[in-house]
Parts: C-alpha cells; sequence; structure tokens
C-alpha cells in the first residue's frame, strides 16, 4: 500500500477529467484537481473567463496557485471540505485527498459568489498580496467579466462540496481495494514462478502451498495492520534496518534472538546491545509488544476469530496469545474487541 502516493495512482486520470467536467456542468461551478503543493494536475473544468484571465498571468497566478495550496492544507487539517475566499473576494472549495494518512492533493471547486447583502464575514480570505491595488486593478481591468461570475448560496455550496467529499472517498477507497488485490494477485504469481523455477523432483508440493498461503496472509496482515494505523518503526542502522524489514515482512513467524542475527550476520550478542540501544528496549521485549499491537489493530479492523488471529501471527496456541495479550493490555482479546467496537 505504500505504492499509493500520487494522485494519478488514485484516480483513473482520463476517466476522471471527464467526470470532472460534468460535475462542473451540473454544479455551476469550475473545478481543477491540484497535487499537495497546489499544482494542477488536470484541466481546469468549466472555469471562468476571469480567472482564466489571472490565472494566465504571471503575477495574479501565482496568487491562486498560492490560495490553491493552503486551501488543500486547511481542509487536511479540518480533514474535511473547506469553503474559504481567494484574494479577489470569490469563494472556492478545497476537498482534500488523503490516503493512509497521507495528503496527496485536493478537488478544487469554486469561482462563484455569495449573494449580494449577505454577509461574508464569517467566511476567510485565505491569502491577501502584499500590494492590495494589484487586486484592484485587475477587476477594474476586466470588470465585466468579473461581474458575470456567478452567485450561489451557502447552503447550496455546502451541499456541493460534501456531494464531492463523499465522491472522492469513495473513489479512495475502491483505489485501495483495487491495488491490495493487485498486491496479493502479485504475491501468488510471484510465488507460483519460484515454484516453477525449482528443480525437477524438488519436494515442493505441501512446503510451496504453505509458503504461498504464508505470503499470501502476510499481505492481507499487512492491509489490516496499515489501515489501523501501525507505522514501522524509523532506524538509520543497517543492521536493525535488516531486522525491521525480516519482522515486518514475516509477521507470522517469531524468529529468536539467535536466529536473527544469524539472518544479520553478527553474533547473538551484538545484537542484543544494538538493538537495545537503538531501539530502547531488548529485542525480546520489542518483538513481543510488537506482535500485541498488530493484534490489537486486527481486532479493530477485523471480524476474524481470536484463533485465527493468534494464528496468523505465529502463536504456537491460542491460549498463550490470549495469556500474552491479557499480560500487556490487562484484558483478553474478546473484551478488547467488543469495547473497541462499542
Amino acid at each position: 500500500m505504500n505504492k499509493l502516493l500520487a494522485i494519478d495512482q488514485i484516480f483513473d486520470m482520463e476517466q476522471w477529467t471527464n467526470l470532472q467536467r460534468s460535475l462542473a456542468e451540473v454544479t455551476n461551478m469550475a473545478i481543477l484537481t491540484v497535487d499537495y503543493k497546489g499544482v494542477p494536475v488536470t484541466e481546469h473544468s468549466c472555469c471562468h473567463e476571469f480567472c482564466k484571465k489571472v490565472r494566465n498571468d504571471p503575477t495574479l497566478g501565482k496568487f491562486c496557485q498560492k490560495c490553491d495550496s493552503r486551501g488543500g492544507l486547511e481542509a487536511v487539517r479540518i480533514n474535511e471540505p473547506y469553503i474559504y475566499q481567494c484574494h479577489f473576494s470569490i469563494v472556492d472549495i478545497a476537498i482534500p485527498i488523503i490516503v493512509n494518512d497521507k495528503y496527496l492533493g485536493a478537488v478544487m471547486a469554486g469561482q462563484v459568489r455569495l449573494p449580494i447583502h449577505k454577509d461574508d464575514s464569517f467566511m476567510e480570505k485565505i491569502f491577501s498580496p502584499a500590494n492590495p491595488r494589484i487586486i484592484e486593478e485587475a477587476k477594474e481591468n476586466f470588470r465585466q467579466l468579473y461581474n458575470e461570475i456567478p452567485f450561489l448560496s451557502y447552503e447550496r455550496m455546502q451541499m456541493i462540496a460534501m456531494m464531492l467529499y463523499f465522491l472522492c472517498n469513495y473513489m479512495v477507497k475502491e483505489a485501495i481495494h483495487k491495488e491490495q488485490i493487485i498486491e496479493m494477485y502479485e504475491t501468488v504469481v510471484n510465488r507460483h514462478q519460484e515454484i516453477l523455477e525449482e528443480p525437477p523432483g524438488a519436494h515442493y508440493t505441501m512446503e510451496s502451498a504453505r509458503k504461498m498461503k504464508a505470503a499470501l496472509s502476510n499481505v492481507i496482515l499487512n492491509s489490516n495492520i496499515e489501515n489501523a494505523g501501525c507505522d514501522v518503526p524509523v532506524s538509520t542502522n543497517s543492521i536493525i534496518i535488516k531486522a525491521f524489514d525480516y519482522i515486518y515482512h514475516h509477521k507470522g513467524e517469531s524468529p529468536s534472538l539467535k536466529n536473527m542475527a544469524a539472518y544479520c550476520n553478527v553474533s547473538s550478542s551484538y545484537l542484543s546491545r544494538l538493538f537495545t540501544k537503538e531501539v530502547g528496549e531488548s529485542y525480546s521485549s520489542f518483538t513481543a509488544r510488537l506482535k500485541i499491537e498488530w493484534a490489537k489493530a486486527l481486532l479493530e479492523s477485523s471480524d476474524a476469530p481470536i484463533s485465527e488471529i493468534s494464528d496468523e501471527l505465529g502463536y504456537s496456541e491460542a491460549g498463550y496469545f490470549i495469556k500474552s495479550f491479557k499480560k500487556y493490555v490487562g484484558v483478553t482479546p474478546a473484551v478488547y474487541r467488543t469495547y473497541c467496537k462499542g
């Protein structure tokens, strides 16, 4: 799931551009999709002539990009659509696009005005240039075009904002689900290729099936654990990084300190000292606690039986898993799940 780092990996840009154009026509709003820097990644659907003029201006265009960027960041901060005024007192809406707590960009809708005589003091003007005269001059130069910008009630703006917000969230969830399926498929295909490359007569039938099941289970575990917000610890030491990498890619195993030291090509005593120094706790304490954190994530995000979670995380038996869980958390896995799910 770490592959999803750009908007064009979330949206099919060709289809999204067509949908964006249709939404702009129906809502009577201009719509644009930008990346996390505020840089456009689509054409501006139904952009009004006044905004075309100022966005094409070398100076004024930079102000518009700043508004798009700040609007998107503010939407991320409040985690919902953000309605604001730009430097020309034109109303825009920023709908954040967030994947795995990472802000990728925003859908910007707007280029409308509140009805005349409506109080707009409640709405933030997100950017004002140091020299406001440049704004007034642009308004005067393109007064007729400015007056053609449509009016829309604030209530209507809110309705459109929530519609776009729900639509974007749906598309993000579908993209994540699709990526999970692709990752599972690639895991199985890669393992199948390894089987084909094994020497003739190799006893791989049951063992290969077991390895394929373990690899696929690890993909599913990773998905559930990532969705629950369990992050990989950060280290700059190459040996610790190698150990972390193995632990996180083999969640169904419980490698001993001796086995991990052999994998990292160091002695057990050296790895023990290094791990405590770099991580702040012993290897055995870290791995035991980590298993419990993963178990908590799975209990919160799935309905898998306790025995299945125990098995997937490499515990020798469910009774030992329950005992270990209660030691760290204070309650049994079943009680913890009931509490989390209300």
